[in-house]
């Protein structure tokens, strides 16, 4: 399961320093439609790609958005020289299947 898609840059209000995309609802439909076994905080270990970063990290569900959202750690965005507020590319391949 592969998805493209572009979405502004967020800081988590409830604990600065937490930076975040959220996924279009279509591909939050599609991640969360696949059965799998429940990981902690209910997250689904995905492969990303921002600009030329590529990472191994994981996806959370966002109770109060209903989408998944994707933590974008500080060395990503000071290497692809993003902010709050930024559009980012994003390419996203679900590992759990």
């Amino acid at each position: 399961m592969r998805f493209r898609f572009r979405a502004p840059l967020w800081e988590w209000s409830a604990q600065g320093g937490w930076f975040f995309v959220t996924l279009p609802d279509a591909a939050s439909d599609d991640i969360r439609e696949v059965p799998r076994m429940p990981r902690g905080f209910g997250a689904v270990r995905v492969w990303v790609t921002v600009g030329g970063s590529t990472w191994s990290t994981s996806v959370f569900p966002d109770s109060k958005q209903g989408s998944y959202v994707l933590p974008v750690k500080k060395a990503v965005r000071t290497a692809e020289g993003i902010a709050e507020g930024d559009d980012v590319d994003v390419v996203l391949e679900v590992l759990d299947l």
